[in-house]
């Protein structure tokens, strides 16, 4: 069975951890209102519901 010979150090550890961050959401804000929404999503206030442009749900 593999075992390691010596201790990783942590500068080794840390470096291979460093992609494993979360990363923040990309928001963009909705052309017709400026609701700040993710990205490819239709914009979900109630008194918009637009996406790329186009109704997609009708307003309240």
């Amino acid at each position: 069975m593999a075992v390691p010979k010596r201790k990783h150090s942590n500068a080794r550890t840390g470096s291979r951890r460093s992609h494993d961050r979360l990363t923040p959401r990309q928001l963009h804000s909705c052309p017709k209102c400026g609701t700040m929404i993710p990205t490819h999503v239709v914009c979900p206030n109630p008194n918009c519901g637009h996406y790329m442009g186009r109704t997609m749900v009708e307003p309240e």
